[in-house]
């Protein structure tokens, strides 16, 4: 996970218009969307322009194909643009991801985590793919829940996601923030998000690129506390716990000061 994956922007496969422009952005990951966000009549009109969006747009960001669930003509146009990931939606159990790992080869798959049963056999789609999504909308419908604005209704699969995600070393990243004009939820969204231990959060709107980055990058004043803390251990070499900024801290916030450092680097 050396790329960053602060921001995954979803960008309709059929909107040459959005193609072009997302040329421009810096999200760290870019999901050319071939399901939810293209309507059925043009579904083949997406993946007839695949290989060339994947082409224009591949660089210091990352390429991932969000493909319809059980679909081969999406699943071939995917594997022969060659995108940095696979995103399936819809994904139920751990069978589903390898049926796909049969044929894509060394193009890594990543989980769609939006069905109750996807929820309970988390553990073992996880080993089977490199990144977990949360799709919180598709999640909530099934649950027969309700959107809150606190998300409590979703801590559980949120904790859960992070969890496994860290006990295996792939990526995990939040849901999309639904409403475009609404700074203070999206900030909000995204700040949890960030508290919760994921590496990023899915977007839906250009707008929200710059606000979750902001989120996810440390803060001057979390850098400079980290270089403090890492300079008391350094000037202290023999100490396990020391007081820094009037708090007691550990080795284990060393560890921390180091990411802290380095996910403001990137």
């Amino acid at each position: 996970m050396s790329r960053p994956h602060r921001s995954a922007l979803y960008v309709p496969a059929d909107n040459a218009r959005a193609l072009e422009k997302a040329r421009c952005l810096d999200a760290d990951v870019l999901i050319l969307d071939l399901e939810d966000a293209v309507a059925p009549g043009a579904k083949a009109i997406a993946r007839d322009a695949l290989a060339g969006a994947v082409t224009a747009l591949r660089g210091p960001r990352e390429i991932v194909i969000r493909i319809n669930a059980e679909n081969r003509d999406d699943l071939a146009a995917t594997i022969a643009a060659k995108p940095d990931a696979i995103l399936l939606p819809k994904v139920a159990a751990a069978r589903d991801v390898e049926t796909v790992a049969a044929t894509t080869g060394d193009i890594p798959l990543w989980a769609m985590i939006e069905l109750p049963s996807a929820v309970i056999n988390l553990h073992e789609i996880t080993h089977a793919v490199r990144g977990l999504v949360l799709g919180a909308n598709d999640l909530l419908k099934e649950m027969g829940g309700r959107h809150r604005a606190d998300r409590a209704n979703l801590h559980h699969v949120m904790s859960e996601m992070v969890l496994m995600a860290r006990a295996h070393n792939i990526i995990a990243l939040d849901g999309v923030h639904n409403s475009i004009d609404d700074p203070a939820g999206l900030a909000a969204a995204c700040q949890q998000a960030r508290d919760f231990g994921f590496d990023g959060k899915t977007l839906i709107h250009p707008s929200q690129i710059a606000p979750c980055h902001a989120a996810f990058i440390p803060s001057e004043d979390e850098v400079e506390a980290a270089k403090r803390i890492l300079a008391a251990f350094a000037d202290n070499p023999g100490k396990g716990a020391l007081s820094v900024d009037g708090r007691m801290v550990e080795k284990l916030d060393a560890e921390i000061a180091e990411r802290t450092i380095a996910r403001a680097k990137q």
